[in-house]
């Protein structure tokens, strides 16, 4: 099986109903009301598509996380000064093949530029357009070629939302989206994501963008709310090689074109709004860690019987960042030292006698000592596209789960040459 196939099955092969929620795996960030996407050429990259946007029909609520990253590129910060005008976005405009990273003044300058432009498009308030930029760091923005884009953008030709998919990625190797929808007051609630990521990617906000939109009629503070909950449980628990990069973000816009009763914590339907937002989170953030560069396998793991939340999140991440971890499951070496050495500096503070370990079915470690386990079994178990490991701490009722992928020799050949 090639790898583009195995990147691809991280989607559901049909709608299924979850807690009253459908998962939509063909649909996207316009399958809410009142949302348009593109993309275009503009000539940032040599030949494939590098400027995108999202419009709503209206003014919409928003939200936004944002990379750790001290080094935050300069669309980030005329983003987030923007958003804390009155809280609203009614447009995004995206590039890739530049970060608009460590240019200075110079860069703050070109993403005003970008966001007055797009805002002459739309005949729109300048704050309510965020910019967003991926690629290459310490370059400047080639501004004629887009500005050129962004007087083009919004042509019938270049509208649709594969054109927005494909405009926003670097080394990605296929696109990521999916969509729910429920029902929240009679009326029909639909939730869209899109994302980019694939290299410099590591919990806490990665290199990698991340595109909500919703039709829910919901408030700026609920809806940053459920997105920090559902962010530390998601797109805070990937990793691909612990590098946190300079331009991360993921915005939610909600427009309220579906008219129902307004959410907020209170509302009977409050944790069905929640749970759609982190099916589509979850789901972007398992297909970032699938398409890893150079992956071959989607590693996930799951951590119960922490004391706390946080110590299960930390378990997970430790395990999932190791780079020993992620080589031993690349050679399919059931090396479940590896694990537990993980575990141990996680900063947990564990008992290694209530500890138990196994890669899928296959019990490797219980009560501090190995078990007897068939190596060819394991191996065999490794050799899958979706490798899970299993971690009992048996020390409390808190579980989480973290998603990676292997390291692989194709990793170090992308990014030993990503700027030439």
């Amino acid at each position: 099986m090639n790898k583009g196939t195995i990147k691809g099955e991280i989607t559901l092969t049909q709608a299924t109903s979850t807690n009253e929620i459908v998962v939509l795996e063909n649909a996207g960030i316009t399958l809410p009301q009142g949302y348009k996407a593109g993309g275009m050429h503009c000539g940032v990259k040599r030949k494939r598509l590098d400027l995108a946007y999202i419009v709503s029909e209206v003014p919409a609520d928003v939200a936004g996380v944002y990379t750790t990253n001290l080094f935050q590129a300069a669309p980030l910060l005329v983003t987030q000064e923007s958003i804390a005008k009155e809280n609203k976005t009614q447009a995004i405009i995206v590039n890739s093949g530049n970060a608009n990273a460590c240019t200075g003044e110079q860069g703050i300058q070109d993403a005003y530029q970008m966001q007055k432009e797009f805002a002459s498009q739309l005949n729109i308030q300048e704050h309510l357009v965020s910019v967003t930029s991926t690629g290459v760091i310490g370059e400047l923005m080639p501004m004629d070629k887009i500005t050129t884009g962004i007087s083009q953008i919004l042509q019938p030709e270049f509208e649709a939302e594969e054109n927005f998919l494909q405009a926003i990625l670097t080394t990605d190797t296929c696109a990521k989206h999916i969509a729910v929808q429920f029902t929240i007051d009679g009326k029909t609630v639909s939730i869209g994501g899109a994302a980019k990521g694939s290299g410099m990617i590591h919990p806490n906000m990665a290199t990698m963008l991340g595109f909500v939109t919703t039709d829910a009629n919901i408030a700026h503070e609920d809806l940053l709310s459920a997105l920090r909950e559902v962010t530390n449980q998601t797109f805070n628990m990937i990793t691909v090689d612990g590098d946190t990069s300079t331009n991360d973000m993921v915005l939610v816009m909600a427009n309220g074109l579906a008219e129902n009763d307004q959410l907020t914590k209170e509302h009977p339907d409050w944790d069905v709004f929640v749970n759609g937002l982190k099916v589509v989170s979850e789901t972007l953030a398992k297909k970032i860690a699938r398409d890893g560069e150079g992956a071959t396998k989607l590693v996930e793991v799951q951590v119960n019987g922490a004391l706390t939340a946080e110590d299960a999140r930390a378990v997970g991440k430790s395990i999932i960042s190791s780079n020993l971890v992620k080589t031993a499951i690349y050679g399919t070496d059931a090396n479940w030292g590896r694990i537990v050495t993980a575990i141990g500096y996680s900063g947990v503070p564990v008992e290694p006698n209530l500890v138990k370990v196994s890669l899928g079915s296959i019990p490797v470690f219980e009560n501090g000592l190995p078990c007897p386990f068939d190596e060819v079994e394991a191996k065999s178990y490794l050799e899958q596209e979706t490798v899970q490991i299993f971690v009992e701490l048996n020390q409390g009722n808190s579980s989480a789960t973290a998603w990676g992928c292997d390291l692989t020799y194709d990793y170090v050949k992308i990014n030993a040459s990503y700027r030439t």
